[in-house]
């Protein structure tokens, strides 16, 4: 693909919490903020907020807005303060891709407090020359193209000339909808995401690294 900036998604692509957020919403948000069930892959990709709003269009919600949103923050601190793991080889292929004069962002539905938590955390702040969440921008998070745009006039290049790396079916939608060629990564929580929008799937770190580098 040979991009000029190559865009990260943060939850499952450069941390593996989806596994995480994935069991944390299914056993303990959603039952507690919801009647019925919820498989949490329909939110997979949402920014924590639209969730809530997502939830009270499409189920009958139990409690208000401001009581969802305390219970991802308190989830978030303890799961991206203790819990998660960088991306394996991730620190070597940012490196790498640097090196070969790419541009890096990352592109987040998370809240910037929660990227901070990560790019303190594992010092990898440094790898990324632009760092964007949804919530910096007017509008709805992925998938709509919106945050995506954006992350592309920030790091200063077309998006026909950036790829975008997403582990879920709204973000693939994003960034192909922004015109990115994007890469579906499959994380140990999404084998069953439907990602046959992306350009590409990379089933690995290896994968990954060989598509960016092809």
């Amino acid at each position: 693909m040979q991009p000029t900036a190559v865009l990260f998604d943060m939850d499952g692509v450069v941390v593996d919490s989806e596994r995480y957020w994935v069991d944390i919403e299914e056993t303990r948000i959603y039952p507690a903020v919801v009647e019925g069930s919820v498989d949490a892959e329909e939110t997979t990709g949402m920014n924590f907020r639209e969730i809530y709003d997502y939830l009270d269009e499409h189920y009958e919600t139990t409690v208000d807005k401001s009581a969802f949103v305390e219970r991802y923050e308190e989830a978030a601190r303890d799961l991206y303060g203790e819990r998660v793991d960088l991306m394996d080889g991730f620190r070597g292929l940012a490196s790498d891709l640097r090196a070969d004069d790419r541009r890096l962002a990352l592109v987040s539905s998370s809240p910037p407090d929660w990227i901070d938590r990560v790019l303190d955390r594992f010092d990898v702040r440094a790898a990324f020359d632009e760092v964007v969440s949804a919530e910096e921008i007017d509008g709805p998070s992925k998938p709509d193209p919106g945050v995506y745009e954006y992350a592309a006039e920030r790091v200063g290049v077309d998006p026909v000339d950036c790829v975008a790396v997403e582990d879920s079916e709204h973000g693939v939608q994003s960034a192909s909808a922004a015109g990115m060629s994007v890469v579906g990564y499959r994380n140990r929580s999404g084998a069953d995401l439907d990602l046959s929008a992306a350009d590409a799937v990379a089933d690995s770190p290896d994968d990954l690294r060989a598509i960016l580098f092809e």
